[in-house]
């Protein structure tokens, strides 16, 4: 569940960075509605896989409101790709 989650997680800030570049005048507001549409998606499933591994994995309410909120700080997904690497090397050692 976590290699989903991290996977989803890096597209969500990527695509995330890419809608405030459509804003910054980077990127052409062509693509604005297709950006919208991938990163709606993708937020809906950071949403939902962070709720399943949040779950599986046993955290607190306090870890899922912070990488809640890190989906909407740009750059933020970085620490929470840091912190998903923490939980899978844990998980492969066996510790909890």
């Amino acid at each position: 569940m976590l290699k989903y989650f991290r996977v989803c997680s890096l597209f969500e800030g990527i695509s995330y960075l890419l809608i405030l570049s459509v804003s910054a005048g980077i990127i052409s507001r062509d693509f604005v509605f297709y950006l919208g549409l991938a990163h709606g998606l993708l937020f809906m499933g950071y949403m939902f896989l962070s709720l399943q591994a949040s779950h599986k994995q046993g955290w607190s309410i306090i870890v899922w409101l912070l990488i809640f909120f890190a989906s909407i700080i740009p750059f933020a997904f970085i620490g929470v790709e840091a912190f998903l690497q923490k939980e899978m090397r844990k998980d492969e050692s066996g510790d909890k």
